[in-house]
């Protein structure tokens, strides 16, 4: 039952991940019609700036849970270098339970800030006025994503604590 949660969960997160990359092409290429755009046509959009802000906010947080997985977030070696297999079991449960902190009261705060904005009916400052919050509802997505891998990470490091492997 656990293996398969795990497998789920880190299937889940690769995927997200991978699916969510593409969108630094789109990115890329609403940048670059802006820049030929504003500087070759001399007339610039009202919103590319806005749109792309966007776009990288909701990359950066949904591929979360994927640079998890792959051990691609910052961690500090200096300590995790020096201690044995066992140690390093105990810091990457005491990294897990703080994510797992902070992805909560995020997921709690995130979802409540959605909320507001949809029931306000948020839209942003351009002439277009594009709704908000769905971008918001991305960022709780993505928060809920990294938080739920960190969950299962934890589990997954605890059960190999407790059978002692090394």
């Amino acid at each position: 039952m656990m293996d398969k949660l795990i497998s789920f969960t880190s299937k889940m997160s690769e995927f997200t991940g991978k699916f969510v990359s593409y969108a630094i092409y789109i990115g890329i290429a609403m940048l670059s019609c802006e820049v030929v755009l504003r500087y070759v046509f001399n007339h610039p959009t009202v919103w590319a700036h806005g749109y792309t802000q966007r776009l990288f906010a909701s990359y950066y947080i949904l591929i979360g849970a994927f640079t998890l997985i792959k051990g691609g977030h910052v961690r500090v070696d200096l300590i995790y270098n020096l201690v044995s297999r066992k140690g390093k079991i105990v810091l990457d449960m005491l990294n897990y339970l703080c994510l797992l902190i902070w992805g909560s009261s995020l997921l709690y705060s995130g979802w409540l800030y959605f909320l507001t904005s949809w029931h306000e009916h948020e839209v942003d400052e351009t002439v277009l006025r594009a709704p908000i919050y769905p971008i918001k509802f991305l960022l709780v997505v993505g928060v809920f994503l990294i938080t739920w891998q960190g969950l299962v990470n934890f589990i997954e490091t605890l059960v190999s604590l407790l059978k002692g492997e090394e």
